[in-house]
């Protein structure tokens, strides 16, 4: 009675330390598993808030460009929509920014005060688009200017961030408490764990005798063998030296019609000659014989089903524990699907090529459009030119200051225009044009680009700082434009500089390319533009403050992409920027024309 007692209560007792291990990970795991969730829930909402702070900033500050580019004459449809973004989806963005802080009494004050430094913007550029209707260009800029000095909004954008990230981290923080509270739990349920198994395995030892172990253990072991072998679904079957079976597994019988009871069938006569392959028993005799092993032998086999099937087949010797005659290990994969598949995929990268080839041929025809175009605006632009020195003349002393004020703005804008079409037409023929590989001495290109920006801007104290460059493989003249682009828009950005500091410098990159650097002490730019930077007429700066027409820079990532580069830059406002760009550092025999 005392000793049933004592296995009643140590039943008792294993069943509750089961209960506790067992329950106690599951409610940790699933409060971290809360925890995780909330955290990501925090993650996404702080985004979230981020993500449209940032796109209030930016329709404001995309309104009051496409606003200056409506007083610039650029009047188009996109331009005015954009013009009038800001005051349609503002006020609802700030009520949804709202919304989504309402339990953030310091957010709140934030928003507010972002709110009313947008709506005085938002009413001073609606201003300007009124004044620009009536014809006042000077009021209309100086409504725009009036709205950034007043309404500034970069300060208020940053300080919402700010608190949005503080809030994160200190969530995360907590998430990261509850964390190590639940692996300390879980540390202790897996010593609880330990100490179990342990009294199991030593009550186990002392119930059952040694041999009585071994006799079940090699018992259960056998049954799943033979389980798993029966179970797997890739056809196996074990042949002896003659290649005769020994043994196969239910997916290998039923794919060739065997009866798994019935043992030493031939391989040539299973599957109604599926296997009759002469080079394909060769192999198989060699693995046997010579202890080859046969890897990935591809077939195709029409099993009894009457289905043609791509097989893959591995076979291997293995060593009968119980004679010292070897057996045929032999594995079966049906990668018909796999194949058909591939097929598939060959079939849509034919499909592929040939959409590749129409859009090269309508990229073709843009471009043939483009300089068709180009030059048929000459000829307009020509008269205008020529009738407005023609009306100068005429007039003679009757030109008034107005009336000369209008003459000079047509003769000047066409003159622009002009150099416009100019541009467009070097910017289309970067893309035709075949390059003319060869050795080219970059440090000469750089020294003559010196030399050519040096010329126009007598009288600047400019210190160039140029590093040792190297022997490059590409188009002379095209790498020429790329120097003469990036060193003139050093020397341009650097003109309210008492003393301009320009460095060209190269490294090679992790992949063994060029990396060529133009640095410079100027203007700078705001980083989150920079996608801008490269498009064609794409300008961060006012025309009033550098002159451009924006399409440098363009051409400029054009010829490096045809050499196989890429181009990128970082700048800070007010504190220069680095323009960079790869070339290939190995020679380009073979290389091809690239679009």
């Amino acid at each position: 009675m005392k000793t049933r007692g004592i296995l009643r209560w140590r039943t008792a007792g294993m069943l509750l330390a089961v209960l506790v291990i067992v329950a106690l990970p599951y409610v940790v795991t699933r409060s971290g598993a809360r925890d995780a969730e909330r955290a990501s829930a925090w993650v996404n909402h702080s985004g979230a808030v981020k993500a449209l702070t940032y796109e209030l900033a930016y329709l404001v500050r995309d309104s009051e460009s496409a606003t200056y580019r409506i007083l610039a004459g650029d009047s188009n449809e996109l331009t005015i929509k954009r013009a009038l973004s800001a005051v349609e989806r503002v006020p609802g963005l700030v009520q949804q920014l709202r919304t989504m802080t309402r339990d953030n009494p310091d957010q709140q004050v934030q928003i507010g005060t972002l709110g009313s430094s947008l709506g005085g913007r938002i009413a001073l550029m609606s201003q300007a688009q009124a004044r620009l209707q009536h014809g006042d260009a000077a009021g209309a800029r100086q409504s725009l200017r009036d709205a950034g000095d007043l309404f500034t909004i970069s300060s208020q954008i940053t300080r919402i961030v700010q608190i949005e990230d503080r809030l994160l981290e200190q969530r995360q923080a907590a998430v990261r408490q509850q964390g190590s509270n639940s692996r300390t739990v879980l540390t202790v349920t897996a010593v609880a764990q330990l100490l179990l198994l342990t009294i199991i395995v030593l009550m186990s030892e002392r119930q059952i005798g040694q041999r009585q172990r071994a006799e079940t253990r090699e018992s259960r072991a056998v049954q799943r063998s033979q389980l798993i072998f029966q179970a797997v679904r890739e056809p196996i079957a074990l042949f002896d030296e003659n290649l005769n079976s020994l043994l196969v597994n239910t997916a290998f019988s039923e794919l060739y019609g065997m009866d798994p009871t019935l043992n030493a069938q031939s391989l040539a006569d299973i599957g109604n000659g599926a296997w009759s392959d002469t080079v394909l028993l060769q192999r198989l005799s060699d693995v046997l014989l010579r202890d080859r092993e046969l890897w990935d032998y591809d077939l195709i086999q029409r099993t009894v089903d009457g289905v043609e099937r791509h097989l893959v087949v591995n076979a291997r010797r293995l060593q009968q524990q119980h004679n010292d005659a070897p057996a045929l290990l032999l594995t079966v994969s049906d990668v018909t699907t796999r194949a058909l598949a591939e097929q598939k995929v060959n079939d849509l990268n034919r499909q592929l090529e040939g959409k590749v080839a129409q859009i090269s041929d309508v990229n073709r025809e843009l471009e043939a459009f483009s300089y068709s175009v180009s030059h048929d605006l000459r000829a307009p632009l020509r008269h205008i030119a020529g009738f407005a020195r023609k009306l100068e003349q005429h007039l003679g002393e009757r030109v008034d200051d107005r009336a000369g004020h209008y003459i000079e703005v047509i003769a000047s804008s066409a003159q622009r225009m002009a150099q416009l079409i100019d541009d467009l037409l070097v910017f289309s023929r970067l893309g035709r044009g075949a390059l003319r590989l060869q050795g080219v001495d970059m440090q000469s290109l750089v020294e003559e680009a010196r030399a050519l920006v040096d010329s126009g801007v007598e009288g600047r104290r400019i210190v160039w700082t140029i590093a040792p460059l190297p022997m490059v493989i590409g188009d002379e003249n095209m790498l020429r434009t790329v120097w003469q682009n990036l060193l003139s828009n050093a020397v341009k950005y650097t003109g309210q500089c008492e003393v301009a500091r320009i460095e060209v410098s190269m490294r090679q990159g992790r992949q063994g390319d060029y990396e060529f650097t133009v640095a410079d002490n100027g203007a700078g730019f705001d980083m989150q533009f920079a996608d801008k930077l490269f498009g064609v007429f794409q300008r961060l700066h006012r025309a009033s403050e550098f002159p451009g027409n924006g399409i440098g820079l363009a051409n400029v990532r054009r010829i490096v992409a045809r050499h196989g580069g890429r181009v990128w830059a970082e700048a800070e406002p007010g504190k220069g920027a680095r323009f960079h760009f790869s070339l290939p550092a190995t020679d380009t025999a073979g290389a091809h024309q690239r679009a």
